[in-house]
C-alpha cells in the first residue's frame, strides 16, 4: 500500500485526492499537511499536521495542488526528507522552478501544470502541428474561473512551449499574452497566449493555427476537476518507484 501524503488538502483539487483515493486500490491517504486547519472532517486514521518534517514522515510520496508560495516550501523541506513528489501547483516563478530542479537530483519529481491525459496528448499534437504547418500563425487561448489567480494558466503556457519547440524557437522571445492599441501588423513568429476569466469554468483550452483559406483549431476541455486529482493518483502511482530525476506526465503517460 503507497501512503500518500496529501499538500494542499483545502484546496479544490485537495479535497477531491482525499475522495478519490479512498477508491484507488494500493493507495491511501496517510497524511495531510494544513497551515491551520482543515474545514471539513476526514478519517481520524489520518495523520494530519501543520509541522512539515511530521507530514514527510508520514507518507511514502507527496501529491502537491497548493500555492507557489506553499510548493516552496514544500521543496525546501522535502531536501532534507526526500520524498516522491507530484507537483501540481501552477504559477512557479524561477526561483520556484529551480528549486524542484534541485529537489529532483536527490528525489523522482513529477511536475506537470495539468494532469490529464486529454491534455498531455494535446500537447503532444500542438508540437507536431506547430512542426507541419508551417507559416501559419498560432494563437492560443484560455478560459478558467473568476477565483483562478495565474493568467495565463500553466497549462496554456505549456501548450505555448510545445508550440514554439515545434518550430525550433525561443518561447520567451516570441509569446505575446495581451494586444492593446494601435501595435502594428502580427510578426510571423508571435505565439500568442491569451486569458479569459468568468463563473465557474474548470478549463478550456484552444490552440489554434491559422492560414489564409483555412485555419485548424485543437480544444480540450475539463469539465471536472476530478481528471487532475486522477491525473495526479496515476501519476503518483507510476512515480513511488523511480529514481531521483524530473519528470513529466507525458512520460508516465508514455507519450514522449
Amino acid at each position: 500500500m503507497i501512503k500518500v501524503g496529501v499538500f494542499g488538502a483545502s484546496g479544490r483539487v485537495g479535497k477531491l485526492l482525499i475522495e478519490d483515493l479512498k477508491s484507488t486500490q494500493g493507495m491511501s491517504v496517510s497524511s495531510v499537511y494544513v497551515r491551520n486547519s482543515l474545514d471539513f472532517t476526514i478519517d481520524p486514521s489520518v495523520l494530519v499536521t501543520s509541522d512539515m518534517h511530521t507530514f514527510l514522515n508520514g507518507c511514502d510520496i507527496v501529491i502537491d495542488f497548493s500555492l507557489p508560495e506553499a510548493c516552496e516550501s514544500l521543496l525546501e523541506e522535502a531536501v532534507k526528507t526526500p520524498r516522491p513528489l507530484v507537483i501540481g501547483t501552477t504559477g512557479l516563478n524561477t526561483h520556484q522552478l529551480n528549486l524542484l530542479k534541485q529537489a529532483s537530483e536527490v528525489m523522482p519529481v513529477l511536475y506537470a501544470t495539468n494532469m490529464s491525459l486529454g491534455v498531455a496528448l494535446l500537447n503532444k499534437l500542438v508540437y507536431q502541428a506547430s512542426k507541419t504547418l508551417e507559416g501559419f500563425d498560432i494563437e492560443i487561448v484560455e478560459m478558467h474561473h473568476r477565483h483562478k489567480k495565474d493568467a495565463p494558466s500553466g497549462t496554456a503556457l505549456t501548450l505555448s512551449e510545445s508550440a514554439a519547440a515545434g518550430r525550433n524557437l525561443d518561447i520567451d522571445k516570441v509569446r505575446v499574452s495581451g494586444r492593446d492599441g494601435n501595435i502594428g501588423e502580427r510578426s510571423s513568429d508571435e505565439i500568442a497566449v491569451m486569458a479569459l476569466r468568468g463563473g465557474d469554468i474548470v478549463g478550456r483550452h484552444t490552440v489554434g493555427f491559422y492560414n489564409d483559406g483555412e485555419f485548424i483549431e485543437l480544444n480540450h476541455t475539463a469539465t471536472s476537476r476530478n481528471t487532475f486529482s486522477k491525473g495526479a493518483i496515476r501519476a503518483g502511482k507510476w512515480l513511488a518507484d523511480k529514481e531521483a530525476g524530473l519528470y513529466s506526465i507525458s512520460d508516465c503517460l508514455e507519450l514522449n
